[in-house]
């Protein structure tokens, strides 16, 4: 009877004292995470407010993310110090000298015409008449017929037809080839700058729709044409930034976010990056930055931690790259992509891609489910759009909030960050790396056609959780 007292006076205590432990850990949970918050937001302030900061003065972003990963403890694993200098191939750009003149009128190259990728550098002139094909004189070739010839054929290759056809005209005497199309199939003939096909004999000029109708649309007038085409081969300096945890073990897990997106075209133009890019070279740092806070601190000691803010936009490119020339001798068990993140909406949800190069994500995503964040699932595009998945043959994670046209351009980056959107993303991404943390280096998943009916288990599993959570 005394013990029944005893315990029957001792449980309100123990309640009292459970809850106070209860409340005690959501408020530690609560401050952890508005740390994280605040974090992002200085973060975001020292890695750039407007869109020209980071495409101006890389130098300092770059020295930010080191002294980030110098505080944090990181080793240093790029070649100077946490800097690895390498050349990007930009490819193949249209040189400023480019022109052409019709009847002394200066035509806008990009808007009334380019040069294809195949064209010769040359510069020509002569009087032709369009429906004429003349010795010495530049020719013309309306690709209408093919088009509607072979509009039934998805496989026609346009480019090798224009190739044959200005091979032909070169051997009969023509000066130049001037492709157009006159009809409402669309003939994909566009600049390819990564092109690498054997410079013709000829320059080969394809004319806009809004070129040719203002330019060419008399085919029985005689052209007075000055043409002059030049390319130039662009290599880039571009710097990747690697900071490394040792923590001895046999797998090393790669979390990699771009800090500098090169586009080619917008820098040889020496034009501004838009803020929608400035969103994301600010955010996916911040979260490199925060999840490389976190992991210095965890108990997760199975596998070492490589993070490597990456300059371009190809992941697989500049990874396969660095797990080639790395000093790091532990195998990559996984990586982790932070590429588009800083703007989570819910309407539009978080996209992990790469969902199907490993059987071991689903069962890891399975118990992730978060009330925090809506989430969908693409189990295979990552590896359809990046074929060097397949040779780095390394389960990959790549996580996405939204297309970026949904960005407004004219804003600053930090006006468009989802600060708390980020915060519980790094804490979905710090949890799916503990729960992998025990399962030794993951499989890397030749088909993943073949996890497509597991997959549609695992989400439908996923909701169902997510649901009985809500209902609690």
């Amino acid at each position: 009877m005394n013990k029944l007292l005893l315990i029957l006076i001792l449980i309100p205590a123990l309640l009292f004292s459970q809850t106070r432990k209860q409340r005690k850990a959501l408020a530690a949970q609560r401050k952890a995470d508005q740390q994280v918050t605040n974090n992002f937001i200085k973060h975001s302030q020292n890695l750039g407010n407007n869109a020209n900061l980071i495409s101006k003065d890389k130098a300092s972003v770059q020295q930010y993310i080191s002294n980030q990963f110098k505080t944090i403890g990181l080793q240093q694993k790029g070649t100077n110090g946490y800097i690895q200098p390498f050349k990007i191939d930009a490819g193949k750009h249209i040189k400023a000298n480019t022109f052409l003149k019709v009847n002394g009128t200066l035509l806008a190259v990009k808007k009334d015409y380019y040069p294809l990728s195949y064209s010769a550098q040359k510069s020509i002139t002569g009087m032709p008449a369009m429906a004429l094909r003349e010795k010495g004189v530049p020719w013309f070739i309306d690709v209408k017929d093919w088009l509607e010839a072979d509009s039934k054929n998805p496989a026609i290759d346009i480019n090798k037809k224009v190739q044959k056809e200005a091979e032909r005209a070169a051997i009969k005497g023509a000066t130049a080839l001037f492709v157009y199309n006159s009809s409402n199939i669309a003939d994909n003939l566009r600049f390819n700058n990564k092109d690498k096909t054997r410079p013709l004999p000829l320059p080969v000029i394809y004319i806009t729709f809004a070129g040719f109708n203002k330019y060419f649309n008399d085919q029985s007038q005689i052209l007075d044409i000055e043409l002059n085409v030049a390319f130039e081969e662009i290599i880039k300096n571009a710097n990747n930034i690697a900071g490394y945890i040792d923590n001895g073990a046999a797998s090393n897990i790669i979390i990699a976010a771009p800090y500098d997106f090169f586009n080619e075209e917008s820098e040889i133009a020496g034009e501004n990056q838009s803020s929608e890019d400035t969103v994301d070279i600010v955010s996916g740092p911040s979260m490199l930055i925060e999840l490389a806070r976190m992991l210095a601190v965890s108990k997760f000691k199975s596998n070492n931690y490589t993070f490597i803010a990456y300059s371009g936009e190809k992941l697989m490119a500049q990874t396969t790259r660095w797990i080639n020339s790395s000093s790091i001798t532990s195998p990559a068990n996984y990586i982790i992509n932070l590429n588009n993140v800083g703007r989570y909406d819910n309407n539009k949800k978080l996209l992990i891609e790469g969902y199907g190069t490993s059987t071991n994500w689903m069962e890891t995503i399975k118990s992730l489910a978060d009330n925090n964040l809506e989430i969908s699932n693409d189990s295979s595009n990552l590896k359809r759009r990046d074929t060097s998945v397949h040779y780095a043959r390394v389960p990959v994670l790549s996580f996405f909030t939204g297309a970026k046209n949904n960005y407004d351009k004219t804003s600053s980056a930090t006006s468009k960050m989802n600060y708390e959107g980020e915060m519980h993303i790094t804490k979905f991404i710090f949890r799916l790396i503990e729960a992998s943390n025990t399962k030794g280096k993951l499989d890397f998943a030749q088909n993943d056609k073949t996890l497509l009916p597991q997959i549609k288990i695992v989400e439908s599993a996923v909701s169902s959780a997510k649901e009985n959570q809500t209902s609690k």
